[in-house]
């Protein structure tokens, strides 16, 4: 029969080592492992979230909401990349999402899938184009054309917008819309839809583009935070932080830091 040749001395000594690297990997005494927030966002749509190819960082708005939200919480934030087309399936994946943040549009089909936050912007769709070409694009009717070329990044509400209201022209499907804007700018494409926050953005920062009449859209809709159905933050400690961050600063210090002050911001929601 084997016998341990341990004595008491020995294993009390053995068992305060195991103990103290055991104390060393998890943390201080007491100190409690901090749950992860894991955003989902598509790091495409400037200035709301937007991921550096190079470096793989995370910036914008709703990015700078993301990093609140978490201290908030006491969690520790993760980024979880994702796209338009994808978004929907990965916040129904479990444990993909905690939450989805990023320009994200409410919509009834998306309402059947996925539960909200309350909005915290108003939006809607409006044209980005050359400002020589700008008068062209006033209206739905004129853009409708077959002579008129479309691009449209797939997957979201702007590819809805499109194929709704645009069947007549002819549409370009570009799958990075951090380049697409360049497109139009080199004369391969004539006009884009977009939400008006990003179409000033974008014509703010691109030379020679320009949001067609952006304070008064094709379309309204709400931007809200989107949560999979019936999950541990839905309502609660988030709503509250949202409200509270609409009405205490926290949102428009976000908005004032990506969006230049002389234009007017969209109207928070309350």
């Amino acid at each position: 029969m084997f016998r341990s040749c341990r004595t008491p001395r020995r294993t009390a000594a053995i068992a305060a080592l195991v103990t103290a690297a055991t104390l060393t990997a998890a943390g201080p005494v007491g100190a409690v492992p901090a749950k992860t927030l894991k955003v989902c966002t598509t790091g495409d749509y400037k200035p709301l979230t937007y991921r550096d190819p190079a470096t793989g960082n995370y910036s914008g708005i709703d990015v700078d909401m993301a990093r609140d939200l978490a201290g908030h919480l006491k969690e520790r934030l993760v980024f979880v990349p994702t796209s338009w087309p994808t978004l929907m399936r990965d916040v129904g994946t479990p444990g993909t999402c905690d939450i989805a943040m990023g320009g994200i549009s409410v919509t009834p089909q998306r309402q059947e899938q996925a539960d909200f936050t309350q909005p915290y912007l108003a939006d809607g769709k409006t044209p980005i184009t050359t400002s020589r070409a700008a008068h062209r694009f006033q209206t739905v009717e004129q853009i409708n054309d077959k002579g008129v070329r479309v691009i449209v990044n797939p997957g979201g509400t702007n590819a809805e917008f499109v194929r709704q209201h645009l069947p007549n022209a002819t549409v370009i499907t570009w799958p990075d819309n951090t380049t697409i804007f360049e497109q139009i700018l080199q004369g391969r494409a004539d006009v884009m839809i977009t939400d008006a926050i990003e179409a000033k953005y974008q014509a703010t920062r691109h030379p020679g583009l320009v949001a067609v009449h952006p304070d008064k859209p094709f379309t309204t809709a709400d931007m809200a935070y989107m949560l999979p159905k019936n999950s541990r933050l839905t309502g609660g400690a988030v709503e509250r932080w949202l409200g509270d961050a609409l009405t205490d600063g926290t949102f428009q210090r976000a908005y004032d830091r990506w969006i230049s002050t002389q234009d007017a911001p969209p109207e928070p929601r309350r």
